[in-house]
């Protein structure tokens, strides 16, 4: 399972480089290697829901993640659903998981993540 998990979680980190959008609350874009501290630490804690598995879902998850200035997470938000229930709902729980983040540089923030399962 880990397998799954850390490949996913590689793939997760590219792409949310790429997928950053800051909240209007912040002066300018965040820096790069914060956004990637970020994301390794939601990635950290995925799992792959086993009612997910058995049935064999699959999918990605776009959450927006909106995070205070002491790196709180306030709220998460589902921007673009897995196709599965049950891992729309894991995504949007994931970032809580994570506890505290990094401190934004630039203030509070959000972040869009994508959230990646994959049956190997």
């Amino acid at each position: 399972m880990s397998k799954i998990i850390r490949k996913t979680a590689c793939a997760a980190l590219a792409a949310l480089a790429l997928s950053t959008s800051v909240a209007p609350t912040a002066a300018f874009a965040q820096p790069a290697a914060w956004i990637a501290q970020v994301a390794r630490a939601i990635a950290s804690k995925q799992t792959y829901p086993r009612t997910a598995q058995m049935r064999g879902e699959e999918g990605t998850a776009k959450v927006k993640v909106y995070i205070s200035a002491t790196g709180a997470v306030e709220r998460t938000e589902l921007i673009a659903p897995s196709g599965s229930a049950t891992l729309d709902k894991e995504a949007l729980a994931l970032p809580a998981r994570a506890g505290m983040l990094p401190a934004p540089p630039a203030g509070a923030t959000a972040v869009t993540v994508p959230i990646t399962w994959k049956l190997l």
